[in-house]
């Protein structure tokens, strides 16, 4: 299975640059994996395509402003976007320009509010960074940090929260799991009140999701490393709708990629912490899954390879072209689809 099977062609203005003005107002691509169709709608109009007792599992990590900007003791201007918190105040960060920063070296941040200094360089070029501050660490962030948008977004994103799921909560993700930006609170009251169950999953997403597959072969392709943990209230949940015969449907790749690592094979979770690399393509067999609500990713990419995996590659190459033709938008800030 060679990565140029899952190429498409994208016509650059079609990635968005701007969240829409109401999350929910985005289209939605509803794709019927038994009876191949393909229908059109507003993202709002989810709720009829959920059915009582099923269970919605979304990922409830919120990105912290991990892209900051400081200067080195010689005045050179340096970068670092914060991967994952090894523990205390030491990260794992890419840094650039990354042929000055070697072991040693200081960066001052914020007019001193942050500092730090190298201490190792990881496999790959990522550094281990020792952080020192007065105070707390989140909040030193939200001061001088950036959201850490993904490369193809060159527009400036004016709130913040845009780039958050009105549910995030616990601090330590590099990029938002954007599959949950499409819901208000307001949706997810109705589809409570529904009869639908809502379960969380934490885990950190780090900017490996965006990190291109350098391989040709499918199979050699190895998946970076992602932080999770799901708590026992949430896992009965999503257990008791397995045990009704009720869907289990994943809130974007995040989601689905913690679920399929920690189900058995009759289905089943239970409260859990730890990491994946899991990798889902075409041949996978999944375990948990019965639908996913996902945005349109990038050519020749792992998260594509994942949703074909589930709807099958033919259907959802067909399916991204029809995107195309119809005008939808693409990518973090784009629009969804429902593959059930």
């Amino acid at each position: 299975m060679k990565v140029s099977d899952f190429d498409y062609e994208l016509p650059e203005d079609l990635i968005a640059q701007v969240p829409i003005k109401k999350r929910d107002e985005s289209r939605l691509m509803l794709l019927n994996r038994e009876k191949k169709t393909i229908e059109h709608k507003k993202f709002m109009d989810i709720i009829d395509y959920l059915n009582p007792g099923d269970c919605l599992v979304r990922n409830n990590t919120k990105v912290i402003p991990a892209r900051i900007y400081g200067k080195k003791e010689t005045g050179a201007n340096v970068e670092f976007l914060l991967l994952n918190n090894i523990e205390g105040d030491i990260w794992e960060s890419i840094v650039r320009p990354g042929n000055k920063l070697h072991v040693g070296a200081k960066v001052i941040f914020g007019d001193g509010l942050l500092k730090a200094e190298i201490l190792e360089v990881m496999p790959g070029g990522t550094r281990k960074v020792k952080f020192e501050y007065e105070g707390i660490f989140n909040e030193i962030l939200d001061k001088i940090g950036l959201m850490p948008l993904p490369p193809y977004i060159h527009e400036e994103l004016k709130d913040r929260n845009r780039y958050q799921t009105v549910y995030a909560k616990y601090e330590g993700s590099a990029a938002a799991p954007t599959a949950g930006l499409h819901f208000t609170e307001e949706l997810l009251e109705k589809i409570e009140k529904k009869g639908i169950k809502i379960a969380n999953v934490t885990l950190h997403v780090g900017i490996g999701t965006f990190r291109p597959v350098k391989e040709d072969d499918v199979e050699k392709h190895e998946m970076h490393t992602e932080h999770f943990y799901i708590k026992k209230e949430d896992a009965n949940k999503i257990n008791e709708a397995k045990r009704n015969g009720k869907r289990v449907i994943a809130v974007g790749t995040t989601s689905c990629r913690v679920l399929e690592t920690i189900a058995d094979e009759n289905g089943f979770v239970s409260e859990t912490e730890g990491d994946t690399k899991i990798f889902i393509y075409p041949g996978y067999k999944f375990k948990i899954l019965d639908g996913l609500i996902t945005n349109f990713h990038l050519p020749k990419s792992t998260l594509l390879m994942l949703v074909s995996a589930l709807a099958g590659k033919d259907f959802i190459l067909n399916a991204y072209n029809e995107a195309v033709k119809e005008k939808y938008r693409f990518f973090s800030f784009g629009d969804a689809m429902f593959i059930y």
